[in-house]
């Protein structure tokens, strides 16, 4: 049985099978008709992104076919299997599943769904996005959406989040940030530049919004800064460069679509992210959150402070900080537990009192786990996380079929650890000459 695969097809998923079909009215979304169905179209759209493994999204599943088929024809109601298609999820953003967005007049400006999982919540939001809507298309404030594409005649207000820089701002605001920098270098006179303008500006606001401005979309006129043009060997338009802290320039040659763009910037996003958090397990809530919220947990057992100290606790756990930035992209929950605090997670991960450190890959919706065999070293996890992530390695179930009681502790101090203090014998009153006479 596989245990993980990192991009998997529906078919080829043992467990679990496509949350929808085509008898449902859900209409299923990928990357090849997302732009036609969704926006391009001047109907309201809810749409959910999800993954077959993931247990909300199996109970939303049932809500969100009520929901369509009772809005078939008043509003679409779409589905998009991110798990298969991480390059559509990633372009809008999405980093849990399952993730509800709403696609009004504005397709360029999906608003996020916060409302209840029930169907009947699902259908009154959609009738009161609808509302809003036609309210607006009533008042003259928007006359739906079909192109998909900003105007560049609908004002400078689709130019706001790109950045325009020049000889004099350029190294102030690019060479020194911490952030990454996408910069078009543009003439004004250049027929491709007009045509990639309304993308750009479009995906500058979407970019903004998903990393929080850690990446930035930025323009030059080249004709006017001739200086810069001239230090990036700039010679057709527009030329596209990608700029990160520390790193020389490099050309971005992908597509010029919105959401080519959006794609590229969010993955250098995570590129930069920082890792996920190494959490301690000090309470049942710390496991089952971190376990339920994705697709692996990977838990390490590490030896008794008694017996490394704080260094040599630390050095272990630099190892696994190491390892959940080299990974972070899978989105993995990271857990670790000193040895006996415990010890029935540890036999039901088959680690059982000895052996230490240990690591265990854990899928709570299966309920299945794998063990760490070589060496808790960067080179061995690295190994025992690369056979999992291409579905390779042997697993078992979780003894009992479910995590255990986890005890209450207090967090590590992050200090030594301390023998337990024991009473002093007061021997002051004892005649140890009788004493010595008895035993003989």
């Amino acid at each position: 049985l596989l245990f993980f695969l990192g991009t998997v097809s529906c078919t080829l998923f043992l467990a679990v099978n496509c949350l929808y079909s085509a008898s449902d009215d859900v209409i299923e979304l990928t990357p090849t008709n997302f732009n036609k169905e969704v926006i391009q179209s001047e109907s309201l759209w809810l749409v959910e992104f999800y993954a077959p493994w993931c247990g909300h999204c199996q109970r939303l599943t049932p809500e969100w076919k009520k929901a369509a088929t009772a809005l078939k024809g008043v509003v679409k109601v779409g589905a998009v299997d991110a798990d298969k298609h991480q390059s559509l999820g990633g372009q809008y953003g999405v980093r849990g599943f399952p993730t509800i967005k709403i696609f009004g007049a504005n397709k360029n400006k999906a608003e996020d769904y916060q409302g209840g999982r029930t169907s009947d919540a699902i259908v009154d939001a959609a009738l009161s996005a609808l509302r809003s809507l036609v309210k607006d298309r009533l008042s003259g404030r928007s006359g739906g959406y079909s192109s998909g594409k900003q105007s560049r005649e609908s004002g400078g207000g689709d130019k706001k989040d790109v950045i325009e820089l020049t000889d004099d701002s350029f190294d102030k605001n690019v060479i020194n940030s911490d952030d990454v920098w996408m910069v078009e270098f543009y003439a004004p006179w250049c027929g491709h530049c007009k045509n990639l303008e309304p993308e750009w500006a479009a995906a500058a606001t979407e970019v903004k919004e998903q990393t929080k401005g850690k990446v930035k979309l930025a323009a030059v006129d080249a004709t006017v800064n001739q200086m810069l043009a001239g230090r990036y060997g700039i010679r057709g338009f527009p030329t596209i460069k990608i700029f990160q802290k520390g790193e020389d320039p490099v050309d971005y040659d992908g597509g010029r679509t919105r959401s080519d763009i959006i794609a590229r910037a969010l993955d250098l996003f995570s590129d930069n992210a920082p890792p996920p958090e190494l959490l301690e397990i000090i309470n049942e809530d710390v496991l089952k959150s971190t376990c339920d919220a994705h697709q692996l947990c990977i838990i390490s057992v590490l030896p008794h402070i008694l017996d490394t100290g704080a260094s040599g606790r630390n050095s272990y756990l630099d190892v696994m900080l190491k390892m959940a930035e080299k990974y972070k992209k899978k989105m993995w929950g990271w857990l670790w537990t000193e040895a006996g605090a415990q010890s029935d997670l540890e036999s039901s991960l088959g680690i059982g009192g000895f052996g230490y450190p240990a690591m265990a890959a854990v899928n709570a919706r299966k309920m299945k786990f794998a063990l760490l065999k070589g060496s808790f070293s960067e080179q061995g996890i690295n190994e025992f996380l690369r056979e999992l992530s291409v579905g390779r390695g042997s697993t078992a179930p979780v003894g009992g079929g479910a995590f255990p009681k986890i005890h209450s502790v207090e967090p590590w101090d992050g200090k030594d650890g301390e023998l337990p203090v024991e009473d002093d014998i007061d021997l002051s009153d004892v005649d140890l000459d009788d004493w010595d006479k008895d035993e003989l």
